[in-house]
């Protein structure tokens, strides 16, 4: 399935290019890494057909969109992204569904910026102040560190980024990845800049958690678990529900971190009976 043409959305001083389709409520989609607005071609039309707005932006940095020239790639930064995004596309507010990075800028603004997220949907990361650090949480999380060190872009590029094909298989070990399936992030990463832009969002994380994933969830929230992911098992998705003050819901899902594209129909019809009536 291929998806339509980007546009282009200037919001909170970056060229967003987005992807959209359908009309009614606006649902963002959040991309994250290593990926691209691919990841939500089976969801986003979906959405469109239940009556939603499905748009999904490549985020800060990720080509065709423009690399921010302060090049902070914060996930405060990726909060305020997502607040200006719903304003720039015309919305007081919006359903914002996120992934990986994408599931961290949507915490983001659920936090910094409560009155323009209506519900909250977070794919395979928790709240980030629920994770508990353990020596094998840290050994699943190594790329954490092998990303952001010197001379990481260089050795992600080798043998046609032989690297995403195996951080993919890694985080999604029951996944028999469909050949083409990293083809759109690798394209994306081999515009100029694109992929030391993507390695930014690794090398921006710090000791202390950012100040806008300390807070607390104010409105409805829905979190997916893959059943089979290589890290974060449903129960630890459980644990973030004391950091909500509204409905808090955990999905688990067959799949890994990747399962709302190892299981799409699944995902989406999970998805659509949890979402507000359009």
């Amino acid at each position: 399935m291929s998806e339509p043409e980007p546009t282009t959305v200037r919001a909170n001083g970056i060229d967003f290019a987005v992807v959209s389709e359908g009309d009614g409520p606006l649902v963002l989609l959040l991309h994250g890494f290593p990926d691209t607005p691919q990841t939500w071609d089976h969801t986003r039309p979906a959405l469109a057909a239940a009556g939603f707005r499905a748009v999904s932006p490549f985020l800060r940095g990720y080509a065709p969109s423009s690399i921010p020239e302060d090049g902070d790639y914060t996930s405060d930064a990726l909060g305020d992204d997502v607040a200006a995004l719903i304003e720039a596309l015309g919305e007081s507010s919006a359903i914002v569904v996120g992934h990986d990075w994408g599931a961290s800028a949507a915490y983001s603004a659920a936090i910094a910026h409560p009155d323009v997220v209506s519900t909250l949907v977070t794919v395979a990361i928790p709240h980030p102040a629920s994770i508990r650090p353990s020596p094998i949480l840290l050994w699943k999380g190594r790329h954490f560190l092998s990303l952001r060190r010197a001379g990481a872009a260089d050795r992600v590029r080798r043998d046609n980024f032989a690297e995403i094909d195996t951080l993919v298989r890694r985080w999604s070990p029951a996944w028999d990845v469909p050949e083409g399936e990293t083809d759109a992030v690798k394209r994306a990463f081999s515009e100029p800049g694109c992929l030391e832009a993507a390695l930014g969002y690794y090398r921006a994380v710090g000791f202390r958690l950012p100040k806008s994933h300390r807070g607390r969830i104010a409105m409805p929230s829905i979190a997916f678990a893959g059943a089979s992911d290589f890290a974060l098992k449903p129960k630890a998705f459980v644990r973030a529900g004391r950091l909500c003050d509204a409905s808090y819901e955990v999905v688990a899902l067959p799949g890994g971190h990747f399962l709302h594209r190892e299981h799409p129909d699944q995902f989406v019809r999970e998805l659509l009976e949890r979402l507000p009536v359009s």
